[in-house]
């Protein structure tokens, strides 16, 4: 494998790696919002959508931090925040995958059980969303490294 593909493969797997913590928060805060824990329904139970979005918001939190700590920490950003603020804007917009997928699930196929929630949502709509995310993440919020330009030049 190549400098550059090594460089992108390491970057995958901590990208996913950073993803897959934050999705972990997500989905218990978002599993607790809508379905409850087995006693009540959640206190979002009769609004999905609106708990899909707060238990994403929390995760797109922890997300950036790992992201720009561990992730691309070797990237350097031209924001003024750091890169806070492209990251969330893409985040939020990419969360609109997940969102249609759950959409279609309660509202087109009938489903509305916490499995099938789960399986719109959180296995096939985010799988969606974290590629987009991580393509645009990369392009637009952690600029290229001084490495990987080092290497176009070879």
């Amino acid at each position: 494998m190549t400098p550059r593909g090594r460089q992108l493969a390491g970057e995958i797997w901590r990208y996913l790696a950073v993803g897959l913590g934050a999705t972990a928060v997500a989905f218990v805060l978002f599993n607790w919002l809508v379905h409850g824990f087995g006693m009540t329904a959640g206190p979002l139970n009769g609004h999905p959508i609106w708990g899909y979005v707060l238990a994403n918001l929390v995760g797109t939190a922890i997300s950036y931090r790992g992201t720009r700590r561990w992730a691309f920490r070797h990237r350097t950003t031209t924001h003024f925040d750091g890169g806070r603020t492209a990251f969330v804007t893409i985040s939020v917009a990419t969360m609109a995958i997940p969102m249609a997928f759950l959409w279609v699930s309660r509202n087109v196929l009938g489903l509305d059980d916490p499995v099938s929630d789960n399986l719109a949502a959180n296995v096939i709509g985010l799988a969606f969303a974290n590629a987009a995310r991580f393509v645009l993440t990369r392009q637009f919020v952690f600029g290229v490294h001084a490495e990987a330009e080092a290497l176009d030049r070879v």
